[in-house]
């Protein structure tokens, strides 16, 4: 599996949630036909500990999880051209290192 970050923009309407949010959707490029056939699952925007999510993120990849979701963020902050992807990116970065310390 050759696993990548899809990341959308998600503009909502003021009734659910005023601004943008971002989906990261993690693709699996080995597998024909493009997003969303690729689909594997979302990176949530928290990864805690197995055990304390029921994420399916957690579900596949377990105590490998913080460590998956870094090499993706750190390869898609890499590639990124878009400043507020990018922040975004560096946002949920800084989440991932900010649980490792504590």
């Amino acid at each position: 599996m050759k696993l990548e970050l899809e990341i959308f923009a998600v503009d909502n309407d003021e009734k659910t949630f005023r601004g943008r949010r971002f989906r990261f959707a993690i693709i699996d490029l080995d597998k024909p036909g493009g997003y969303p056939r690729n689909f594997i699952c979302l990176l949530p925007s928290r990864v805690t500990e197995v055990g304390k999510s029921n994420s399916v993120f957690l579900t596949i990849y377990g105590s490998k999880g913080m460590e998956q979701a870094r090499r993706l963020l750190s390869e898609a902050l890499k590639k990124e051209k878009n400043a507020e992807i990018k922040n975004e990116i560096e946002r949920r970065l800084e989440l991932l290192d900010s649980k490792t310390r504590t």
